[in-house]
């Protein structure tokens, strides 16, 4: 076998001159300067490692799987690992540390006075973990979920705006428009016999098809027939999370190659060029008939989400391009259908569970329809629910939508207590944990809506409560979210009765947002004569 320098000129065709000798020499160096500046780059990595771990035990975890896993395939998103959040959080009221394998920490803030830390952080020092986030990047582009910096800052001035109350009112229509399609299609479900429904499947529907008219002004009737538009988004939320759990499919290059892969991209672009086609032709008429004359085409009319992105300016009289826009477009359609839906699904099997707060609800409602000449919630209405929005608090509380948020802070964050959290871990600020902290809210199984009298909360801290995160990134549609589920639900409960599915179970299940395993099924009963203007249920 030859020697390697001589393999290594004979594969470079030399021959035996002094050149030769110089050539060995700096393939040699080159060799050893390479593995010295490897071993160098492990070394480090190797201390940034050893202080890393040192640094972060002052803070508890629970017991590991072993020195390997650590505390992986534990807190599985299912119902025994949500029990097993509530055990933990429970021994350890504050924050813990859970090991996703030997090399990756996670630091869960579980009270509310550690939370403070890093929610009032600004952006730039708190950012969001991309770990997970980054699955909805090809679909979601730059919007205000995903970006950072000086963009992300740019675009939530440009865009709070658009969720001023002024704003909102006119959406309390659609509201109640969606929510009359919805329950007329349950009289004739009902009627033919189907008397027991999935609400996650019933209301991200209706949530979609409001959500459709409020940003495009554009009418699908998904309620009630396919909508490629609408599948594509419901089919992007499944893939999502089924790539969450695959670990080989996190590398974009493989996950591409597989159906799924596909089949992503497909739906991509089907939503993209919805988007991108609503954007253009509105720019276009902004263009063709000019600011002021296209502002006069709108009077009487809503001014959906679109229109407002296309006249948001920023401090220097700039636009926003149609890719931004489209990219925030496509974000409010992601994060207001799904985490609605989730609050509403869970609001009314609560109710479901507890006939007497369903009942005091319902007779609330009818207090405040007492003196109208129409079935319709309007925006002063919101304010004379008092009872029915401690009922949805509650339940937002017991059942978060988002049951967690990450952030990798680039400084250290000083806690109350004087311990540091680390800068570069994953910190995960636990909603669910922290709504569900005995130390935060006596009995947090129970379900008790008397929890949010003014009397009894008044002393609560404010980051008790937080179902649409809290800090600079919370949630830019949280006031929107909160009137549309106040109107459905008024109106189901003034039309419905709603009763457990006690042949099926309900087991909760973290994915996107909360949901549970098999759905959620209720059964409905109409009630009253306020049904009987709707429309008929269809002839066999």
């Amino acid at each position: 076998m030859l020697p390697l320098t001589d393999w290594v000129l004979e594969l470079l065709s030399m021959e035996q001159t002094p050149f030769r000798a110089y050539t060995v020499s700096a393939l040699l160096l080159a060799l050893l300067a390479l593995l010295f500046r490897t071993l160098l780059q492990l070394g480090s990595s190797w201390h940034r490692y050893y202080v890393n771990c040192q640094r972060l035990r002052c803070f508890p975890e629970p017991p590991r799987r072993n020195w390997l896993l650590g505390h992986l395939g534990m807190f599985i998103p299912g119902e025994e690992g949500l029990s097993l959040v509530s055990q933990t959080v429970a021994t350890f009221s504050q924050a813990f540390v859970t090991w996703m394998g030997p090399f990756l920490p996670v630091l869960s803030l579980v009270h509310p006075d550690y939370l403070k830390s890093i929610t009032t952080a600004s952006a730039a020092i708190a950012p969001k973990d991309y770990v997970f986030y980054g699955f909805l990047k090809p679909w979601l582009g730059d919007g205000l979920l995903l970006s950072n910096g000086p963009k992300w800052v740019r675009h939530r001035r440009m865009l709070t705006p658009a969720f001023h109350f002024d704003i909102l009112k006119p959406y309390m229509k659609i509201f109640n428009q969606s929510t009359d399609i919805m329950h007329a299609k349950w009289r004739r479900l009902v009627a033919s016999g189907s008397t027991s429904l999935d609400m996650f499947e019933q209301v991200s529907l209706m949530t979609l098809d409001s959500l459709q008219k409020c940003v495009f002004s554009y009418n699908s009737n998904c309620q009630e027939t396919p909508s490629d538009y609408i599948a594509a988004i419901l089919e992007l939320s499944s893939l999502v999370v089924r790539r969450q759990h695959r670990l080989l499919l996190h590398w974009d290059f493989l996950y591409y190659l597989t159906p799924d892969g596909r089949r992503f991209r497909h739906a991509c672009d089907t939503v993209h060029h919805f988007t991108a086609d609503v954007v253009q032709r509105r720019h276009q008429a902004l263009s063709r008939l000019g600011r002021e004359a296209w502002l006069k085409s709108k009077q009487g009319k809503t001014v959906d989400f679109i229109d407002i992105l296309l006249l948001a300016k920023d401090e220097d009289g700039q636009d926003l391009s149609d890719e931004d826009i489209a990219a925030e477009a496509d974000t409010f359609m992601f994060e207001g259908h799904d985490t609605t839906a989730s609050g509403l699904s869970w609001v009314l099997y609560n109710l479901a569970c507890h006939p007497e707060y369903q009942e005091r609800c319902r007779e609330e409602i009818k207090d405040l329809m007492r003196d109208k000449e129409s079935e319709e919630i309007e925006w002063e209405d919101l304010s004379q629910m008092p009872f029915s929005t401690m009922c949805i608090k509650e339940s937002l509380r017991l059942h978060p939508p988002v049951t967690a948020v990450s952030r990798r802070c680039t400084e250290d964050i000083k806690l109350p207590d004087g311990r540091v959290l680390p800068k570069g871990n994953v910190c995960l600020i636990s909603i669910y944990g922290t709504h569900h902290n005995p130390a935060v809210w006596p009995e947090p199984q129970v379900y008790n809506p008397h929890r949010f009298d003014p009397e009894n909360s008044k002393n609560q801290p404010p980051l008790a409560f937080m179902p649409f995160s809290a800090g600079p990134r919370n949630c830019i549609g949280q006031n929107f979210a909160m009137a549309e589920m106040k109107v459905v639900l008024a109106l189901t409960l003034l039309r419905f009765a709603v009763r457990l599915d006690e042949s099926r179970p309900v087991r909760r299940k973290p994915e996107l947002i909360l949901r549970s395993e098999n759905g959620l099924w209720l059964h409905l009963e109409p009630l009253g004569p306020s049904h009987e203007s709707w429309p008929p249920a269809p002839r066999s």
